[in-house]
């Protein structure tokens, strides 16, 4: 019973990082298949770095008002991004087939750490 108890105290005492925000706009030629599922992608990969992402998926089409709308730190896409905006964008085709998975979220990671939303 002792131990139980002590390890409980212990567990008590262990805080976690709080999880920083990031908000992602992911884009594809339909805005729901391969967005969401490039979003959950990034959702999982960059939580396990501490981030709390939400995702917004849009086509190429509705690029221009969700910025309008919206504040992001990055796009995704699969399809072309019509205009230039002041964040980063990335082509995200190698989430979709696993070949380049690691040097998608290594590029994140360097964007987010220049931008100071990451330490590593």
């Amino acid at each position: 019973m002792f131990f139980k108890r002590d390890k409980k105290e212990k567990a008590a005492k262990v805080k976690k990082a709080p999880m920083v925000p990031l908000s992602v706009l992911t884009v594809c030629g339909s805005g729901t298949v391969t967005s969401t599922m490039i979003g959950e992608k990034i959702k999982t990969q960059l939580g396990e770095k501490g981030f709390l992402v939400k995702i917004t998926e849009v086509n190429s089409g509705g690029v221009e008002t969700a910025m309008s709308t919206g504040k992001f730190d990055f796009i995704a896409f699969t399809s072309p991004v019509p205009g230039n905006y002041d964040i980063p964008i990335f082509d995200a085709v190698g989430l979709l087939t696993g070949l380049s998975e690691e040097k998608f979220i290594e590029d994140v990671l360097k964007s987010l750490t220049d931008l100071g939303k990451y330490q590593g």
